[in-house]
C-alpha cells in the first residue's frame, strides 16, 4: 500500500506546485477537487488544503467537511485553506485594506513549533491573498506573523483535535519562500511521519509489476513520437510484456530534419519492436491551402488516426492501446472547474480507442514531466531521447505560420537544424527547456551580393521552464545569436532576416500557434 498525502484543490494556480514540492521530497501525493474528496483511508497520512482565487466570505465559496478531515489525519492549510480553517473553528476572516501580494518576511513567534524546525527567523515568504485572518478560534495558537499581518501561521492547541492541525497564510511551495521546502518537509516527515519512498526506482519497479498484472499475455499497441513520454512508456511496457508490445512511429513530413531516420535507429537499438511509416505526402496533401492553426491541428490529428488505424488493423492480436498520458493531463480532466477552456487542441490520439475497441493502458498517468525524465534515466533511456526538448505533436505545422508547402517545410527544417545544432555545439542545449524556429508569414527587404532581396523572416524561440505551464525566454549569449543568425541567412535559401522572441508564458504561449 502506497502511503500518500492528499492535496485538496480549491482552484489555486499553485496547487500543482504543492504536489511537485511534495514529490520532490520523495513522498507520493495526489490532487483531488474539493467537491470530489475520497474517503480518508489508511494509506492517506496527511491532507494539505490548497489556496484558491475565491474568498471564504463568498456565499458560494468552495467548502469541505473539515471536521471529518481533522479527526482522520494531520492537516496543513495553505492560504485559503488556512482561512477556511480559521472560519470553521470560530475565527474571523476579513477583506484586507490592501491586497497582500509578493514578498514578506516570517516572524516566528513560537520557535518550538515542529512546522518551523530549522526555519530561519525573518526568512522571505510569498503572500498572495486579498483576505486576512484577523482572529483565530480558541482551539488555536498563533505561531508566526509577518511584516504586514499579525497572523501568518497558527496551530491547534494540544488535544484540540485528534491529529495535529497547522495553517499558514503564505505559500511555501513557491521558490520565493526561501525556507518553504523546510516547512513542507517538517509537515511531511515531522508531523505526518512519512518516509522517503517515492523514488524513480520504486516507481519503475511497481509500474512494471502492475503492468504485468494488468496486461498479462495480451498484446499492446503504442504510438511513438520520438519524445520522452512515449519513449519511457515504451520501455516500461517492454520490461513488462517484452515482444508483445508493438510500437508505431509515423513520419508526418513535419518532423525535424533527418529526425525520422535517427529516432527510428535509436528505437531499434533499444530493442523495441517498431514499425516506421512514411506518410509525409499524405499529411501535406491534406494540409494544402490550410492556414488556420486549429484546422491544421485537427487535420493532422485526423490523418494520424487514419494512418495509425490502417496499421493497427494489420495486427488483430492487439487488445490494448498504450497512451503517454501524464499527471497534469489527469489533473486537468478532473479539475475544480472542469477541463480548461481550449487554448489549443491537444495532439493526443482522439477517437481511436472506440473505433478499434482497444482497452487503454497509461503507464505514466501518475507522473509529472520531470518525473518522467527521472524514470527514463532509471530505465537507461538513450540520452539523445531522454534529454530531447519537448516538440509539438503537430510538428513543424504549428511553426509555419500560414499555409504549409513542401518548400516552407524545407526552409524551416534547414533553419531549425542550424539553431538546434549550434545549441548542442556550444553546450547550450541542456540549459534550455525547449527551442525551435518559427517561419513567419512576413517577408522583408534585404541586400545580398549588392542585390535587393525580398525573402522570409524566421524567429528563434528558446524558453526555460519546468513543465511548460509557465516559461521564461532564455537569455542566450548575443555572440551565439549573432553567429546562428548569420549562419541561417548564409545557408538557408529564402531567409534574409532572423529575429529572437523574448516573450514569456504567460501572456504568450511557447509555440506561436
Amino acid at each position: 500500500m502506497q502511503e500518500k498525502i492528499l492535496i485538496i484543490d480549491f482552484g489555486s494556480q499553485y496547487t500543482q506546485l504543492i504536489a511537485r514540492r511534495v514529490r520532490e521530497s520523495e513522498v507520493y501525493c495526489e490532487i483531488v477537487p474539493y467537491n470530489k474528496i475520497p474517503a480518508i483511508t489508511a494509506d492517506i497520512k496527511g491532507v494539505i488544503l490548497s489556496g484558491s482565487p475565491a474568498s471564504v466570505r463568498d456565499t458560494d465559496a468552495p467548502d469541505v467537511d473539515v471536521d471529518t478531515i481533522v479527526k482522520s489525519v494531520p492537516v496543513l492549510g495553505v492560504c485559503y485553506g488556512a482561512q477556511l480553517m480559521a472560519q470553521k473553528f470560530g475565527g474571523k476572516v476579513e477583506k484586507s485594506d490592501t491586497r497582500e501580494y509578493g514578498r514578506a518576511h516570517l516572524d516566528i513567534t513560537d520557535p518550538s513549533s515542529i512546522l518551523f524546525k530549522d526555519v530561519t527567523n525573518h526568512s522571505q515568504i510569498w503572500m498572495s491573498h486579498a483576505d486576512s485572518i484577523t482572529a483565530i478560534g480558541e482551539k488555536f495558537d498563533v505561531i508566526a506573523k509577518s511584516d504586514s499581518i499579525p497572523i501568518a501561521a497558527f496551530k491547534a492547541k494540544d488535544g484540540a483535535f485528534a491529529h495535529p492541525v497547522y495553517a499558514i497564510q503564505f505559500h511555501p511551495e513557491v521558490y520565493h519562500s526561501e525556507d518553504g521546502h523546510k516547512i513542507l518537509n517538517n509537515f511531511l516527515f515531522g508531523i505526518c511521519g512519512l518516509s522517503h519512498v517515492w523514488t524513480s526506482a520504486s516507481f519503475v519497479n511497481e509500474t512494471i509489476a502492475s503492468l504485468k498484472k494488468q496486461i498479462g499475455e495480451e498484446h499492446v499497441l503504442l504510438g511513438l513520437s520520438g519524445g520522452v513520454d512515449s519513449s519511457v512508456a515504451a520501455l516500461l511496457l517492454q520490461r513488462a510484456i517484452g515482444t508483445n508490445l508493438l510500437s508505431i512511429f509515423v513520419d508526418n513530413g513535419l518532423l525535424r530534419k533527418d529526425e525520422f531516420e535517427s529516432v527510428l535507429h535509436q528505437y531499434k537499438d533499444m530493442g523495441l519492436n517498431v514499425v516506421g511509416i512514411r506518410a509525409g505526402e499524405h499529411f501535406l496533401r491534406e494540409l494544402k491551402g490550410v492556414s488556420d492553426p486549429e484546422q491544421k491541428r485537427k487535420i493532422i490529428g485526423r490523418v494520424f488516426i487514419e494512418v495509425f488505424e490502417a496499421e493497427a488493423l494489420k495486427h488483430p492480436e492487439v487488445k490494448w492501446l498504450a497512451q503517454g498520458t501524464i499527471y497534469p493531463d489527469v489533473i486537468e480532466s478532473i479539475s475544480v472547474k472542469g477541463p480548461s477552456a481550449t487554448i489549443k487542441s491537444h495532439h493526443n490520439v482522439g477517437g481511436l480507442p472506440d473505433r478499434l475497441k482497444l482497452k487503454i493502458v497509461e503507464p505514466l498517468r501518475f507522473l509529472f514531466k520531470d518525473e518522467v525524465r527521472r524514470a527514463g534515466k532509471e530505465l537507461g533511456l538513450h540520452p539523445d531521447i531522454l534529454n530531447r526538448h519537448p516538440f509539438p505533436g503537430p510538428g513543424l505545422a504549428v511553426r509555419i505560420l500560414g499555409d504549409i508547402t513542401e518548400d516552407k517545410v524545407k526552409i524551416l527544417q534547414d533553419a531549425d537544424h542550424i539553431f538546434i545544432s549550434n545549441l548542442k555545439k556550444y553546450e547550450l542545449y541542456d540549459k534550455v527547456w525547449q527551442a525551435g524556429v518559427i517561419l513567419t508569414p512576413i517577408k522583408a527587404v534585404g541586400v545580398m551580393g549588392d542585390e535587393r532581396t525580398y525573402e522570409n523572416v524566421v524567429a528563434l524561440r528558446a524558453v526555460n521552464s519546468t513543465d511548460g505551464m509557465t516559461a521564461d525566454w532564455s537569455h542566450l549569449p548575443y555572440e551565439f545569436l549573432a553567429k546562428t543568425s548569420n549562419e541561417i541567412i548564409n545557408n538557408v535559401k529564402g531567409v534574409n532576416r532572423v529575429v529572437y522572441d523574448i516573450s514569456s508564458k504567460p501572456p504568450a504561449t511557447i509555440e506561436w500557434e
